[in-house]
């Protein structure tokens, strides 16, 4: 996943969850930031940041904040979107004889159902992904979420349902910065999603921690 256009900028503070006041060519711009989580380790006054203007008609703001220089010197892509296109990319290059995203099972849209059939005479191996996006490292490891996620819990269950009922259910870490291997439970901030993390791989789950190369225009699976 490569973005079009990119302007790198200097952090200043943000207001709220949705917005960022930065600094671009020595001028404030109030932008977007395409992330509801927390990313307090992230954008700390002064750091680089990187921003994307999609020229949407009509908006409120010119920019996307899409990605961060942490005070390590990593590059983070703290685009939400960025996880499922970078995943959508990665499975057309894989062995599979369907991808359908956004696919409705439940009382969810899982992020990706899956087929796989290598001749007529097969049966078909049926999948459900959930993709979920890992921006927070401590001491080389990830950590998901960075802020509750009810939702989250939500789609681990029926993940553990789609198990139980025949499928092979993945729950899938994008880790959106280079150097990280494992993404664990932030249970510190959401003892839940730990509690039901755990629980899906007891039920047989597979849980896939996918690595990722990052720079300030650019995200990509490797």
């Amino acid at each position: 996943m490569k973005y079009k256009n990119i302007t790198k900028a200097i952090f200043i503070k943000r207001p709220n969850r949705f917005i960022a006041e930065v600094e671009v060519d020595g001028k404030k711009e109030t932008v977007h930031v395409k992330n509801t989580g927390r990313c307090r380790e992230l954008l700390i006054p002064g750091c680089e940041v990187w921003l994307t203007a999609p020229g949407t008609p009509d908006r409120k703001t010119k920019y996307d904040l899409v990605a961060v220089r942490k005070n390590t010197g990593v590059i983070f892509n703290i685009d939400s979107q960025a996880p499922n296109a970078v995943v959508k990319e990665w499975l057309a290059k894989q062995d599979f004889s369907k991808v359908l995203p956004e696919y409705r099972y439940g009382e969810s849209r899982i992020d990706f159902y899956i087929e796989k059939k290598k001749t007529p005479e097969e049966r078909e191996v049926r999948y459900l992904m959930e993709v979920k996006g890992c921006t927070q490292e401590i001491d080389g490891v990830g950590y998901f979420p960075d802020a509750p996620t009810e939702r989250g819990v939500k789609h681990i269950r029926e993940l553990i349902k789609a198990k139980n009922e025949g499928y092979k259910a993945i729950l899938t870490f994008v880790i959106q910065m280079d150097g990280v291997e494992e993404v664990r439970a932030n249970v510190a901030t959401h003892p839940e999603f730990g509690e039901a993390m755990e629980n899906a791989r007891k039920a047989g789950v597979e849980i896939l921690f996918l690595q990722c190369h990052v720079t300030e225009d650019e995200i990509y699976i490797k």
